[in-house]
């Protein structure tokens, strides 16, 4: 999941350059739901979702609907990388949330981490982002929001639901709102190799398989310790945008991302035994994607 999500980073990048924010999710969603939908329905899925329908307009607004154009529009501005860096501050804010819903601890080396991790952020901003790029800055701390919130949405108003059609009607609820603006927005003339490619990649790899794997991940480990595996994301978003975009490596990407990656390990840190809300949610694997036993990683 690690490496998985610190790809889109880089074809969002290259998608934008040649469509529209909207028109990148819209077809990203669409394609994505085209693949899981039919499985769901295949498997009589869906009237499980009945009555949970306000928990799963709720999880498909903050987890994917809103901030997915958020990410598409704020990356015109900012580079991939930058992108993928501030995205990792998703941790600090699940450990937080965890806290405020009194399922987990903050201790005096949680404590640490969250300042650590904000300083990195604050690095972030400082070093590399202009006041030109503040609205860009707005919707990445909403995008960085919506993460966190969306794995706790999940576990806790979902557990029990299959994620597999979860995810597959959420992707189409998305499409649907992202329809008229991202229909109407599609460019004059029939967009490049790389901004095709780019797209059916975030749809296929970085959404239908992602979202599938991410939801026995958090029915396994839990919605505070899921978000971690934007430890790696940083990295690979890094790397992609510097050897394929010719990205620059700043002072405030090495500092930032030294702190951000050191908080967030503090901030996430289980600090001896948890409370039972806390612990995962065996139930959740053994009804989920896949029967797959709890201690498989796959």
């Amino acid at each position: 999941m690690g490496v998985i999500w610190g790809v889109p980073y880089l074809f969002i990048k290259i998608a934008v350059e040649g469509m529209s924010p909207a028109s990148v999710v819209f077809f990203r969603c669409l394609l994505a739901a085209m693949l899981l939908l039919p499985i769901a329905i295949a498997r009589g899925q869906l009237r499980a979702l009945l009555p949970h329908w306000k928990a799963l307009l709720a999880f498909t607004a903050v987890e994917i609907a809103v901030p997915w154009f958020l990410l598409s529009s704020a990356e015109q501005r900012l580079s991939s990388s930058l992108a993928g860096l501030l995205i990792a501050g998703v941790p600090l804010v699940a450990a937080i949330l965890g806290w405020m819903t009194g399922g987990e601890k903050l201790g005096s080396r949680r404590l640490l981490g969250l300042g650590v991790g904000l300083a990195g952020v604050a690095a972030l901003v400082g070093l590399d982002l202009t006041a030109d790029d503040t609205w860009a800055l707005v919707q990445m701390a909403v995008v960085v929001v919506g993460y966190a919130v969306g794995p706790f949405i999940l576990n806790r108003n979902l557990a029990g639901v299959p994620g597999l059609p979860v995810m597959a009607v959420s992707l189409g609820l998305s499409a649907l709102v992202w329809a008229p603006a991202g229909s109407t927005q599609l460019p004059a003339t029939m967009p490049g190799t790389d901004v095709v490619v780019s797209v059916i990649v975030l749809a296929v790899l970085c959404t239908a398989i992602a979202l599938v794997a991410f939801t026995a991940l958090i029915a396994e480990v839990g919605p505070v310790r899921a978000p971690v595996i934007t430890y790696v994301n940083p990295a690979v978003a890094v790397v992609l945008g510097i050897l394929i975009l010719d990205e620059p490596f700043t002072a405030g990407i090495a500092l930032g991302f030294a702190l951000v990656l050191a908080g967030s390990v503090l901030a996430t840190q289980r600090s001896g035994k948890q409370p039972p809300s806390a612990l995962p949610d065996q139930q959740g694997v053994g009804q989920g994607v896949q029967p797959a036993p709890v201690a498989s990683s796959e």
